[in-house]
């Protein structure tokens, strides 16, 4: 199959791009870096009448600090995700997770705010932007938004965005002396889907835990907050014991669906074993 014929336009700003949609009648899509919306479109997923490319608007691209936290324009490529040293001093989980997200080509074109907007449940940054507490900057022509990661992922490739609003940026909270940050996953081979994914982003203090936030991927319809196991973790150290409670706990956080390659049984029990994999390394790490 191929994609329908569509109108074509690339506006030099936000505002415009907007005003495009607007115009369309809604009957358009953003495009940044397309790795998953042309698949969609060749397959006849996704036929609009008109493909906005935002890629090349300046205000969606770069890394700077602000008031605390890392802004990550959302036309950011996962590559430079990977390269920036300021992300791996300011957030340091997105460093660490985005070797993970699928190959070179695809990092080098796939874009931060796309891989939010799209929201695989499967895939490693929405989850690791509910793991940092991010904060989702939107744009619309009523004017700008910000919704918090915790709401933002509603249901399967469904978000908070609403017809014609664009992810503008993302805020992340910087990094401080006692932030601790792992993330690792499970796959038949490495780019693949994950079987299960998580990554964790703890505020720890000599070998006491003040906050932890824990996050799942490809665990059900959305990315999916630990929350019953940070809970049993905040203000304990991670002992063996602490990390056995913490895998068992986790029956009352994930329900994963199965497959037929991945009974829902098989992938819990992953879970539990990537969490323990996790704390032990989150124990250790400096």
């Amino acid at each position: 199959m191929k994609a329908r014929a569509f109108d074509y336009t690339r506006p030099n700003s936000v505002q415009e791009a907007l005003q495009a949609f607007a115009e369309a009648g809604g009957d358009a899509v953003y495009i940044a870096g397309g790795q998953s919306l042309v698949p969609a479109l060749a397959l006849r997923l996704q036929a609009p009448a008109l493909l906005i490319d935002i890629g090349r608007i300046d205000e969606l691209r770069g890394l700077d600090l602000a008031d605390g936290h890392l802004r990550i324009g959302a036309a950011t490529r996962h590559a430079e995700i990977l390269s920036s040293e300021l992300v791996a001093r300011h957030a340091p989980l997105l460093s660490k997770a985005a070797p993970y997200v699928a190959h070179p080509a695809i990092r080098n074109k796939g874009t931060f705010g796309g891989s939010l907007a799209l929201a695989d449940p499967a895939s490693e940054f929405p989850a690791m932007a509910l793991a940092l507490d991010a904060v989702i900057d939107i744009a619309s022509l009523e004017g700008n938004r910000r919704v918090a990661a915790d709401d933002f992922f509603l249901d399967l490739y469904e978000t908070a965005l609403r017809p014609g609003e664009m992810i503008r940026a993302v805020h992340v909270p910087v990094a401080t002396a006692d932030t601790r940050a792992v993330f690792d996953e499970l796959a038949r081979r490495r780019g693949d889907y994950a079987l299960v994914g998580a990554g964790v982003n703890a505020s720890v203090h000599g070998e006491r835990i003040e906050q932890i936030r824990i996050a799942f991927l490809s665990v059900g319809a959305t990315p999916v907050r630990a929350r019953r196991v940070e809970e049993l973790l905040t203000g304990t150290s991670l002992t063996p014991e602490t990390i056995r409670l913490a895998q068992e706990a986790l029956d009352l956080d994930l329900d994963p669906p199965g497959d037929e390659h991945t009974p829902a049984e098989m992938r819990l029990h992953l879970a539990r074993v990537l969490l323990g994999r996790l704390l032990g390394r989150l124990g250790t790490s400096s």
